[in-house]
């Protein structure tokens, strides 16, 4: 398991579009990604579940993947929210 804790920058936060660019991307791997905001967990790969989350600019999460290829995996993933997302 390895995880990261990340400042989401884009201006309007995981709103429909960086959601769904979000969980594609996630959706090439085959370990579990996991978001973890406001004590709660959210899969990663599922767009209605980032979006449910409501993480808005600013806000600190935690993102947790585990299994066979958890480092690619977690290396786009931060690459995807440091570059805002494509926003």
């Amino acid at each position: 398991m390895v995880s990261k804790q990340l400042t989401l920058t884009n201006a309007q936060g995981f709103h429909m579009r960086p959601a769904s660019v979000f969980a594609t991307a996630m959706g090439k791997y085959s370990c579990n990604v996991t978001i973890k905001f406001n004590g709660n967990d959210y899969n990663a790969k599922s767009l209605l579940n980032i979006v449910a989350a409501c993480i808005k600019c600013g806000s600190e999460i935690e993102l947790v993947c585990d299994g066979a290829d958890e480092k690619e995996a977690l290396e786009e993933a931060v690459q995807l929210i440091e570059s805002g997302l494509g926003e």
